[in-house]
């Protein structure tokens, strides 16, 4: 047996899937600090089982999860599968291979399976343990545990021993008999308890049984005189009310007389109202046709009239209009004419341009010329002054502007420097912003991803959120028509609980003491729906009847209820009926049904219900009732409201309450309803938990993103900070070079000015010292002409430019003059157009005038005629209708008086009724208190009980049973019946308060008191059968226990010699009279030293002290792997070697798995895995074995 693979599934740094295939011998898994290496040690305790998060290095469970990073979302659960090779059948289970599998989600919930199927931490912990892997998990020695072995407890060393031994499933076997123990213990004290409190409560119960079966007696008399009493009254009664029923037939036989003249005089008034009614729709025609040919022989003459008068208007308005403005074709003659007129002053206009720019140009030559001379003069005349003023003072003005203009080079120079330089720091600035904006162009395009990332599972978070107020809305209403439903069926299953004999038979079948009772027809027969009501009043009282199925079963039923006086009970028999073939009965019509046909029963019981459903059929309405019996009189037919009428009968009337078979229908539809609401209510938190769980993984995803989107934009703000910083240098940058171009320009300006007057100054001077010192005045002559020159060509240049003007305005005048031609000839023509039109309208309406007129003329004479018909019709159909309406008042006082007669007799037919009522109210609440308090039914409570019955002897308590059946039934006397009673109740009340459920509560108390005495009895054996199984198991652990310590001992001792050579060590036993309790004391001696104690070694010695222990139980009780995380990582390089040794020993019969940084170790390797974390912080795994580098190599 050994591990085969491992796979981890967002498990710690594992956030992708990550299968180690591991090989026998020796494993090491090898990487740089903080890559995850200890995540897989932790991955293996925690598949097989470990519950401790400190133990897996973590505050809580859930922390195995992968937790996210900032550019990985974190994960909604972590799993780790394992796979063992069983092929040597070391686990005990029918497979080769054996998988297990642990999974965490975020919510804190975890699953384990084996091979597949969910399984239970306890099964796994079972399975591993009895192949030495306990659930201390000895054979996973993790970083720092190394010290944790020795800083044990000797209680704690013993456990390392038994768990490898095997002994922890013995002692949790003791530990579950123990509990067991202190559980029965407890049981068997409140056994004990109430076996004598039920002793104590027999004594006291019995005296009240003895009470209440006396008590039993009195009550039988006293409910025979009531019965018997009530039979008396309710008899008279009936009586009273059948004679007052035959005093009613007269009454309504004149009432029937006084009914037909009433109808009769009825019949005779509805003729006259219907003749009058129909004559009323041909008045009502009459006078409406002669409005109408009225008012249509007004508009006519009106329409008449308004033609001729529009005749006469067109032809007073018929003369020939003359047209007043001017000719169209003239017009545009004339607009032609104009327009040539203007393209000639155009072309005009383009000549005086082009001599209007040759005058410009003649003046501007000629003050160029003028400006000239004036100059010369001008220098002329600044010479002779310079000449005046002295040689000396030009050559100081020429030396100070040399000197102004050097330093005006110097300074402009500066000035372009720091110009150079400010454009400098602007350049470094913008390619440092380029890059930035490049930057986060991507940091925004991840911003857009990281926004639809979260868009994305905010949606689905909302959507879950919906889901789930959605499910919760629906299991609220499910709940609601849960509840509502379970009301409805208590109610319903209280009305249709039974207060007659019924109720006893039923209550015995329920308890199997009710023979061969088949149960409440109601409850056995099934109805289509909408029929119970009519099915009830079909069967009548079979309805509420009990099914029996034989004769036999039947006399046993009524013999019980007689025999316990239990009341009357209606019994529907099956295998006495005989039904008829329905092959036979006549055809019924499409609105009616068989009432066999609508219900459906038991084998049994069907005889005898199509029995009594013989020719019955089922109708809508009472009318569908009435025709088919006087169709078919053989036929029963029975209506939807439960009225029935049949051959010579028919019984129904108002609303009745429920039947028997509609309350049971009514029970059937609200199961129904209830486990339609169950279901949907269950349906509806199922579905809840899965949208919650996806709530809660969606809400996870919105906090990842969200944390996503602020590191996001923490970095766009940093970026974009630092943009605004760069944008602020080039800006200001920008401006300094700006200010500095703008004071060069000043400079250069200043510079060439002075550059100017520097040559102004340089030629004066060349000219004054030049000049002789006494120069003739220049002449004038010239700057005169060439004045007088430029005054001529600048009149000419105004000329040409008025001559211009005024040609462009006489060109723009003629075109407005051509436009205003063009648009009144096309208004003229539009005008004579719309003369034409308006003459040809008139002409077409001048004819419709004169035809209208003709046409309503002839049509007015023709109404005429119909008008003086209409009127005669009229006056005769209202003739006819006075002489009606005589009629008719002459019938409704005859029909009043007869009314009036009949109104007398229905009242006195109303007061007959109200006090017959009133007497058969009395007869109801006499039948319904013999059934409710008494459960019998009136008809058996008067036939047998009636004051025509002989009254039999009843036997007292105390009376001897021959002698009461030796005497003679008496007569009924009421006032002896009144005595009997009132004797009973006396006897009833000297008893006092009697416990009637005494008898029934003494016997059950008794068969209580026996069952707990047996039960005691076993709880005891029960005992002593654990206490058996404790000292076995405690027999075991001690062989169990000596064998492993003495062969851990034996190897301890080889071991340490091993890594300590020379040196002493060994186990011992702190208490070796206890096997099962003492612990294990160290005791170690390096070669050279004297010290024993474990805490004076050194860290190196500590560790080998350690690994010999591990190591020892590993070789007295092997496991099949083992794994190490850095166990060697204090050793020098001589106890390395040593270790290692052992480590080759270990791997000929179990499966090491290493973690180390330890060069050797991995030499010794026959598989290498390395593991990396990226720059996401996934860990990542490469796998290289040993034996085919060797192969290669």
């Amino acid at each position: 047996m050994y591990l085969k693979t491992l796979t981890l599934k967002g498990f710690k740094s594992f956030a992708s899937s990550t299968t180690l295939r591991l090989e026998p011998g020796i494993t090491c898994i090898v990487g740089p600090n903080g890559s995850g290496k200890s995540n897989v040690v932790d991955a293996l305790a925690w598949v097989m089982g470990e519950q401790g998060a400190k133990s897996l290095r973590g505050g809580k469970m859930e922390d195995v999860i992968f937790g996210g990073t900032p550019g990985r979302a974190p994960l909604g659960r972590a799993e780790v599968s394992l796979t063992i090779d069983n092929t040597d059948g070391a686990l005990p289970i029918d497979y080769t291979e054996v998988t297990i599998t642990r999974t965490m989600f975020r919510g804190g919930t975890s699953e384990y399976a084996l091979n597949g199927t969910t399984c239970r931490l306890l099964d796994i912990q079972e399975l591993l343990s009895d192949s030495g892997i306990g659930r201390e998990m000895h054979v996973i020695v993790g970083q720092g545990q190394l010290d944790a072995v020795l800083r044990a407890t000797p209680e704690e060393r013993r456990g390392f021993i038994e768990e490898a031994a095997g002994v922890l499933k013995h002692r949790k076997r003791k530990e579950r008999a123990l509990r067991k123990l202190e559980a029965m213990e407890a049981n068997l004290t409140r056994v004990q308890d109430l076996t004598g409190e039920i002793r104590r409560q027999l004594g006291p119960l019995g005296r009240q049984a003895e009470a209440a079966r006396r008590a039993a007696g009195v009550q039988a008399e006293a409910r025979d005189a009531r019965l018997r009493l009530l039979a008396d009254e309710l008899a008279q009664l009936t009586a009273v009310v059948e004679q007052e029923v035959a005093d009613e037939v007269a009454l309504i036989a004149r009432r029937t007389e006084v009914e037909e003249a009433v109808a009769t005089a009825r019949a005779r008034l509805g003729e006259v109202e219907t003749a009058l009614s129909a004559a009323a729709p041909l008045i009502s025609a009459a006078n409406d046709r002669w409005v109408r040919l009225q008012s249509l022989h007004d508009r006519l003459e009106s329409t008449g009239s308004v033609a001729a008068e529009r005749m006469r208007l067109l032809s007073a308005d018929e003369v020939e209009e003359e047209t007043t403005g001017r000719d169209p074709e003239e017009l545009r003659a004339q607009a032609a004419a104009a327009r040539e007129q203007e393209q000639a002053l155009n072309n005009e206009v383009s000549a005086a341009t082009a001599e209007l720019q040759q005058a410009v140009a003649a003046r501007q030559e000629a003050e160029s010329a003028f400006a000239a001379e004036q100059s010369r003069l001008a220098q002329l005349a600044r010479a002779a002054a310079d000449r005046r003023e002295g040689l000396a003072t030009l050559a100081g003005q020429v030396a100070a502007r040399r000197s102004r203009i050097e330093a005006g080079e110097a300074e402009v120079g500066r000035l372009r420097a720091l110009v150079a330089a400010a454009l400098e720091r602007a350049a470094e600035a913008q390619r440092e912003f380029s890059a930035l904006e490049g930057s986060i162009a991507v940091d925004e395009e991840g911003e857009v991803g990281l926004d639809a990332a979260f868009e994305a599972a905010a949606e689905r978070l909302a959507e879950a959120e919906s889901q789930i107020g959605a499910l919760r809305e629906e299991e609220r209403r499910a709940e609601g028509e849960q509840t509502g439903a379970a009301a409805r069926l208590d109610a319903l299953r209280l009305s249709i609980r039974r207060r007659d004999g019924a109720a006893a038979l039923l209550a015995a079948a329920e308890e199997g003491r009710g023979g061969d009772v088949l149960g409440a027809v109601a409850a056995l027969v099934q109805v289509d729906h909408g029929h119970e009501g009519a099915l009830a009043a079909a069967l009548g009282w079979a309805a509420e009847a009990v099914a029996v199925p034989s004769a036999h079963a039947a006399a046993a039923a009524l013999a019980e209820l007689r025999s316990r006086d239990a009341g009357q009970v209606a019994l529907l028999v099956g295998s006495t009926a005989r039904p008829s073939s329905s092959t036979s009965w006549p055809s019924l019509p499409s609105s009616a049904r068989w009432a066999r046909d609508v219900v459906q029963a038991p084998d049994a019981l069907r005889p005898a219900l199509h029995q009594l459903l013989d020719l019955v059929a089922i109708v809508p309405t009472t009318a569908h009732a009435v025709a088919l019996v006087d169709q078919h009189p053989e036929i029963t037919a029975v209506t939807a409201d439960g009225d029935v009428f049949g051959p010579g009968f028919a019984r129904g009337g108002g609303a009745a309450g429920q039947s028997l078979l509609e309350i049971q229908s009514a029970i059937d539809e609200t199961e129904s309803v209830l486990r339609a609401a169950t279901a949907r209510a269950e349906q509806a938190r199922f579905g809840l938990a899965t949208h919650e769980e996806q709530a809660d993984a969606a809400r996870s995803e919105v906090e990842a993103a969200l944390e996503a989107l602020h590191d996001s934009d923490a970095r766009l703000a940093a970026v974009a900070e630092r943009l605004g910083h760069l944008g602020s240098i080039v800006r200001t940058a920008g401006a300094e070079a700006e200010r500095t171009e703008r004071a060069i320009a000043d400079a250069e300006g200043t510079l060439a000015r002075d550059r100017v007057e520097l040559d102004t100054l340089s030629t004066r001077l060349e000219a004054a010292s030049a000049q002789p010192e006494h120069a003739e005045e220049p002449s004038t002559d010239l700057r005169d002409e060439l004045e007088l020159a430029a005054s001529r060509a600048r009149t000419a240049e105004t000329d040409q430019r008025l001559t211009l003007r005024t040609k462009e305005e006489r060109a723009r005048a003629l075109a407005g003059r051509a436009d205003s031609l063009e648009g009144a000839a096309r208004n003229e023509l539009a005008a004579r157009e719309r003369l034409r039109e308006r003459r040809e309208r008139r002409a077409r309406e001048a004819a419709v005038a004169a035809a209208v007129r003709t046409a309503a003329g002839y049509a007015v004479e023709r109404v005429r005629g119909a008008l003086t018909v209409a009127s005669e019709a009229k006056d005769d159909l209202e003739r006819s209708r006075a002489e009606r309406d005589g009629n008719a008042t002459a019938l409704r006082a005859e029909l009043m008086s007869a009314q009036d007669e009949l109104r007398d007799l229905t009242d006195t037919a109303h007061r007959d009724e109200v006090t017959r009522a009133r007497q058969l109210a009395r007869i109801e609440q006499l039948q319904a208190k013999a059934v409710e308090e008494l459960g019998i039914d009136p008809e058996v409570l008067v036939a047998e009980f009636g004051p025509h019955q002989p009254i039999p002897p009843i036997p007292g308590p105390d009376d001897d049973p021959d002698e009461v059946a030796a005497r003679e039934p008496t007569a009924y006397v009421r006032e002896d019946q009144e005595r009997r009673l009132r004797k009973a109740e006396r006897a009833l009340s000297a008893l006092g308060r009697v416990n009637p459920l005494a008898l029934e509560e003494f016997a059950a108390l008794e068969e209580r008191h026996t069952f707990l005495t047996t039960q005691l009895e076993d709880l005891k054996r029960s005992k002593r059968d654990l206490l058996d199984i404790v000292r076995e198991v405690d027999e075991r652990i001690e062989v169990v226990f000596a064998e492993a310590f003495a062969d851990t001992a034996a190897q301890f001792g080889r071991v340490f010699d091993r890594l300590f050579p020379g040196g002493e060590g060994r186990l011992t036993l702190t208490d070796p009279d206890s096997m099962l309790t003492t612990g294990i004391e160290v005791e170690a001696r390096p070669p050279g030293k004297r010290i024993k104690r474990l805490s004076l070694l050194s860290g190196g010695e500590r560790s080998l002290v350690a690994v010999a222990l591990l190591v020892a139980i590993f070789k007295a009780r092997p496991s099949p792997f083992y794994i190490m995380d850095e166990v060697e990582a204090a050793l020098d390089d001589t106890n390395l070697g040593r270790l290692i040794t052992l480590f080759e020993e270990l791997r000929d019969s179990s499966q090491l798995i290493v973690i180390t940084h330890q060069k050797r170790t991995m030499e010794v390797a026959d598989a290498l895995y390395g593991v990396s974390m990226r720059g996401d912080g996934v860990t990542t795994v490469v796998s290289q074995r040993m034996r085919d580098v060797a192969d290669t190599a």
